[in-house]
């Protein structure tokens, strides 16, 4: 339910849709409590709303110890949900930011 599959209960992978099984794997790191959760691009594939959803979800599970690493090319993930964030550009670490202090390095 947490991450608006509860209808889809009884689905076989095959009858899920890319953006439902991103969620499913979302899912099972909730339900195996792991203590890392790498999200590549976990709102590529979901409406807004459902990105939105997704991402407060990963915001909470993060507040409960799990830390969270968030893969995107989204400018919208970014404005909108302000962490520490890392730039990368030709797989070179280009910018860091904290939101938090306002500092670029």
């Amino acid at each position: 339910n947490r991450v608006g599959l509860g209808d889809r209960l009884d689905a076989r992978p095959d009858q899920l849709s890319v953006g439902q099984r991103q969620r499913v794997a979302i899912a099972r790191a909730i339900a195996g409590d792991a203590p890392i959760l790498l999200a590549d691009e976990p709102t590529g594939n979901v409406d807004d709303e459902m990105g939105f959803r997704l991402l407060r979800l990963l915001e909470e599970l993060n507040r409960l110890g799990t830390t969270v690493v968030v893969a995107t090319h989204s400018k919208m993930i970014l404005d909108a949900f302000q962490y520490p964030t890392l730039m990368l550009d030709g797989g070179n670490l280009v910018t860091t930011l904290n939101p938090a202090t306002g500092e670029q390095s």
